[in-house]
Parts: structure tokens; C-alpha cells; sequence
């Protein structure tokens, strides 16, 4: 184990840089910049395989077949028209953690606190009556167990999430409803409803291919988003830009192509733009439905007058065009590319599906500046792992919230309303040796040692499960530093903050369905026979066609089958042995540890 460790982080300290050798399957560097589509006597299995790694997450080598033996028209019509095929998936099944009690849900503790004291009772629960300790400790409860039980369960969303990126029959409707999720960027960490964050991720996967007017429409109505970006806020008298400066800059137009008083007044056509919990709501009484300038027209607009306005600007269709082919395609993006681009998505009154179909039929696409030069985004090299193992079920152990988010993508909590970077980004000196090294917990699973996020109580608070195990009261199985200050701190509080910490995640783990824990059920004796493969080259060929669209130099594809001979003790696979499984998986271990498997 140690020697495949270390030849892992050779390789990715040493080994090729990323990029250096073009992928078979890239096309002549006359076809960079090339809309003009390629025809089936461009198409192959490379390309293929490129086709499905952008458009979904890749896949088994049965899989890439079948786009291969297709037209490359037939094969893009089959990923971007995805609704031709039934979605047979299951629905995510919520935990029973919201009762009508809790919406809407404070700001924070304090504004529970200031509730419980006003009325008697804050989320569904009562005060403690006079000469009680501690009354308002029941409302400090539940306002914690709210947070984790929330917190806890975008988990559990997350890992349906990623069960659906694997197993679908519609790749690119996961990749599209990930794109949107990223430019639409809404946290669960403020929004705090995973209602709300389940409810837009089905209506961003509903619209994914579909009109973008539509999808304009339907976040800007979107509880998650309003709650997300303070338009309850956003009434007559006091308007709130928030929405309307993340609507030009970051959902629409771009910066640079509107004003600071086109802000001002598009914020005043979205008052009265709220939510009833779960519901989008007009609130008349909030709206100012005076007369507005934006863009260069002037009118009553309201917020439906702000999106057409919009759509005719220029900008609109570039913004959108030039943003999903820097996500599908390459970070460098030609002006007259985008231009061309544009007027396709344009022309077609903003329908996705003849725009992703140009992109993705282009000689560009295949170009040697396209082939294999993307930076895998953590939720795609995860996945897309697990896709070419030819896995069925997600692995939980290790769990596949921790393996993304580890490398900075955390589902339903985009870093802020700007969503992913992306590109180079994802990849730093600290995430580097870390993506390197991320599928040891998958290959060799600790289930012994393995700690579930959503069933043990963590950090300090596992100091206080301890303490009222041994029969502390509240106030010393809570207290932090001096003693006798504590007491006397808690002698007159209405509520012990640590110990509602401590219950809220009690509370929830009460309510939560867990999430069900399993390894990857890996056969790899088996995948290499079914391959054909016994000879430790063709072992070794067969699995770096299978993981890499980028080649490997031959001084490091000699060092991998001279590894598997020595691991085998032989020149080929014997016989289906414990110690075979265990050198198939440490030699898939270092091909997927090398700096070529970060790109796609």
C-alpha cells in the first residue's frame, strides 16, 4: 500500500503536465473556432467518449459504444433532446423535519428568543411557565434543531442528488441542472429550508434544456432565490437592490451593460415580489407601480416587463452563450464565436436546445484547444469516477458530501451568489495532492472507522452528550472555563445556548431518515475479464482508455504495468484471488491519482 501511495504522488508531482499531449481523439488544430458541424466520417469512440464526458459524466466503455455506433448528429440529438427518454429515477424522499410552526423560520437565534418572550411562544413551541428554569430553553431547542435538522438534510438532498448524476439515462439534464445551479447560485446556509432548495432544483432540472425565459422567470419567482437574496425586503419605500443588481450582473447581462440607475429602477419593478413559505406571492400593497426608465424605456414595468426589456438587449444572448460554452467547451472564448453563438440562441427566441446542439456538433468541440483541457469540477471527477468503475449504486462510505465539498463544491451552498469560478480555480497547491489521493476511502472503505455526519453529534457537542451521559446537570455538563463564573452566568439565564446546540441535533437525529451507508460493490476481476483483459499491458491499456482522455507518456505507462507485474507476482491475471483485487485496485488507484485524470 505504501509503494502505490508514493508512486501516486510521484506522479502527480512529476509526471506529464496536463494538457502537454493531445488526446487521440482531438481533431486538426484547423477546427478550433469551427462551428461548422462534423460529419460521421469525423465520428469514433474518442470523440464520443469526449462528447459524453462534457455532456454528462462520462461513462462505461459500453456506454461510449453506443454513441459511437451512432451519427454524431444522432448522438448529440440523443443527449440534448433527453426528454425522449423516460426519467425512471425516484423522487428524493424528505425527512418528516418542518412542521407548520416553523415558517417562517427566524432570522436567528435572538429573533427566536425576542419572539418566544413577546408571544409566549416562537416555531411551535411554548415558553416555560413563570418559575420555571430556563423557560425560554424549548424555543432555543427547536430554533437549533430547525438549523440541523436543515443543515442535515441538504446532505441527504445532496447525496440524491449525486445518486441521480450517476445512474441517470439523461446525463446532460444532471449537467445542465448543475450549470444552473452554479449561475442561479442559491445557499441552504441562508435560505435554510431544504424545501425550498429541493423545490428549485426541480424546476431548474424541469427548464434545463428548455427556454431560458422560462428559467429567467421561474427563479425570479422562486421562494429559495427570494428568501436567498432579500426581496421581502424589497417593498415601495425602502427598496432593496440586492435582486435587481444579481438579475443584470450575474443572471442576465453582464457587467457593463446597464447602469446603476437601471439597478435602482429594476429593484423598484420587483416590490412586492415575496414568498408564503413554500408559494411566490404578489404582494400589491409592496409595489411600486409608478413609472420606471430601464434600459432606455420608460413605463409602469413590473417585474414580468423587466425580463422582456432584458431579453432584447444585445448582451442578453451573448451572456448566456458565451457562459455555457465556457462550461461545456473551454475558458477561451473567440468574440465571433460567441457572436455566431448568440444569434442561434437569439434567433431561436432563447430555446437551449439548437444553441447546446451547435455547440456540441462543432468541429470546436473536438478541437485540440477543447480535447481534454477541462478542469474536472469536484462533483464531475466524483461521478464521473464512479461512472467508469460502472458503479450503479452511489458509495456513502465515504461519504459523497464530504468527497465534493472537500474539494470546494458543496451542493446547495455555492461559495456566494456568484456561484463556482471554475476552471483553474478548482485546482490549488492544497487541493491538488488532495484530488490526487481523493479515491483512496473508495478503493480501501474504513467501515470501522467511518463517521456519519448524520448520525453522530460532533465537535464540542459530543462533550455535552458525554457529560449528561455521566449524570451531569445542564449547567455543569455546559460550562467552559471557570466554574464558578459559569454558575453564576447561568444562575439568571432564561436559556443555556450549548445545551439547545446539543439538543437541536438530538431533535433532528430523531426525525431524520438516515442516510443508508454502503461501499462501492467493486469487482475488478471481473470488469478487466469482461474487458478481455488478462495480460498486464492490455490490463493496463484497457484501464487508461477507460479513465483518461489525455494520453500517458510511455515512460509512465511502463511504470504502471511494471507496477501491476509486480503487485500480480505475474505477467497476467492467474485467477480471481483477494490479492489480484487488491493490485487491480491500486493500479486503477495511481491511474486515477496521475495529473492527466483531473481533466476532462
Amino acid at each position: 500500500m505504501a509503494r502505490q501511495i508514493l508512486l501516486a504522488i510521484l506522479l502527480l508531482t512529476i509526471g506529464g503536465a496536463p494538457g502537454v499531449a493531445a488526446g487521440q481523439g482531438a481533431g486538426p488544430a484547423s477546427w478550433q473556432n469551427d462551428l461548422a458541424p462534423i460529419g460521421p466520417e469525423d465520428w469514433d469512440y474518442e470523440r464520443a467518449a469526449h462528447l459524453l464526458e462534457r455532456a454528462g459524466f462520462g461513462g462505461t466503455p459500453a456506454e461510449v459504444e453506443r454513441l459511437a455506433a451512432m451519427t454524431p448528429a444522432a448522438a448529440v440529438e440523443w443527449l440534448v433532446d433527453y426528454q425522449r427518454h423516460a426519467d425512471t429515477l425516484e423522487p428524493f424522499d424528505p425527512s418528516p423535519i418542518w412542521d407548520p410552526g416553523m415558517d417562517p423560520f427566524p432570522k436567528s437565534r435572538a429573533e427566536a428568543v425576542r419572539i418566544g418572550r413577546e408571544r409566549g411562544e416562537a416555531m411551535g413551541v411554548a415558553v416555560l411557565p413563570e418559575g420555571e428554569s430556563r423557560r425560554l430553553q424549548p424555543v432555543v431547542n427547536k430554533f437549533f434543531y430547525g438549523l440541523r435538522a436543515n443543515a442535515i438534510e441538504t446532505q441527504r438532498l445532496a447525496t440524491w442528488w449525486g445518486e441521480r448524476m450517476l445512474t441517470t439515462t439523461r446525463p446532460l439534464e444532471e449537467k445542465l441542472t448543475l450549470f444552473w445551479h452554479g449561475h442561479f447560485a442559491t445557499g441552504n446556509t441562508k435560505v435554510r429550508d431544504t424545501r425550498m432548495m429541493l423545490q428549485q432544483n426541480e424546476m431548474l432540472r424541469a427548464n434545463a434544456n428548455g427556454n431560458f425565459e422560462d428559467l429567467l422567470m421561474g427563479i425570479l419567482r422562486d421562494p429559495a432565490m427570494l428568501v436567498y437574496l432579500d426581496n421581502g425586503e424589497n417593498v415601495k419605500d425602502h427598496p432593496n437592490e440586492n435582486f435587481g443588481r444579481e438579475l443584470l450582473e450575474l443572471f442576465s447581462l453582464g457587467v457593463g451593460n446597464y447602469t446603476e440607475q437601471d439597478i435602482r429602477e429594476g429593484a423598484r419593478a420587483f416590490t412586492g415580489w415575496t414568498n408564503d413559505a413554500l408559494e411566490f406571492k404578489f404582494d400589491a400593497e409592496q409595489h411600486d407601480f409608478g413609472e420606471k426608465t430601464f434600459l432606455g424605456q420608460t413605463g409602469p414595468f413590473d417585474g414580468g416587463d423587466i425580463i422582456r426589456i432584458i431579453l432584447e438587449q444585445p448582451a442578453a444572448p451573448e451572456f448566456i452563450s458565451g457562459k455555457l460554452y465556457r462550461y461545456f467547451v473551454r475558458e477561451d472564448l473567440d468574440g465571433e464565436v460567441n457572436a455566431d453563438l448568440a444569434a442561434t440562441f437569439r434567433d431561436a427566441g432563447y430555446a437551449l436546445k439548437p444553441l447546446l446542439t451547435r455547440i456540441f456538433l462543432s468541429r470546436d468541440f473536438y478541437s485540440p484547444a477543447s480535447y481534454a483541457t477541462q478542469i474536472k469540477s469536484p462533483a464531475h471527477l466524483v461521478v464521473s469516477t464512479y461512472r467508469k468503475l460502472g458503479l450503479t449504486e452511489l458509495p456513502t462510505i465515504p461519504d459523497f458530501n464530504r468527497l465534493v465539498a472537500g474539494l470546494g463544491q458543496t451542493l446547495f451552498n455555492p461559495p456566494n451568489v456568484a456561484g463556482w469560478a471554475g476552471g483553474r480555480t478548482w485546482v490549488t497547491p492544497a487541493t491538488l495532492l488532495q484530488r490526487g489521493n481523493l479515491f483512496r476511502d473508495v478503493l480501501y472503505p474504513d467501515t470501522d472507522g467511518f463517521w456519519a455526519p448524520d448520525r453522530v453529534v460532533p465537535g464540542i457537542y459530543r462533550q455535552v452528550e458525554e457529560r449528561l451521559a455521566q449524570g451531569m446537570n445542564i449547567t455543569a455538563a455546559t460550562q467552559q472555563g471557570d466554574a464558578e463564573s459559569s454558575q453564576l452566568v447561568d444562575r439568571d439565564e432564561d436559556y443555556n445556548t450549548r445545551y439547545g446546540g446539543y439538543m437541536g441535533y438530538v431533535m433532528a437525529f430523531d426525525r431524520l431518515h438516515p442516510i443508508p451507508r454502503r461501499v462501492a460493490e467493486l469487482d475488478l476481476v471481473r470488469l478487466l475479464s469482461d474487458a478481455g483483459a488478462a495480460e498486464a499491458v492490455d490490463v493496463v491499456d484497457h484501464l487508461i482508455r477507460r479513465f483518461l482522455r489525455v494520453e500517458l507518456s510511455g515512460a509512465d505507462r511502463a511504470e504502471l504495468v511494471d507496477f501491476l507485474r509486480d503487485e500480480l507476482g505475474s505477467d497476467r491475471i492467474e485467477a480471481d484471488t483477494p490479492q489480484t483485487e487488491a493490485a487491480l485496485r491500486a493500479l486503477v488507484y495511481l491511474i486515477v491519482s496521475t495529473p492527466e485524470y483531473q481533466l476532462a
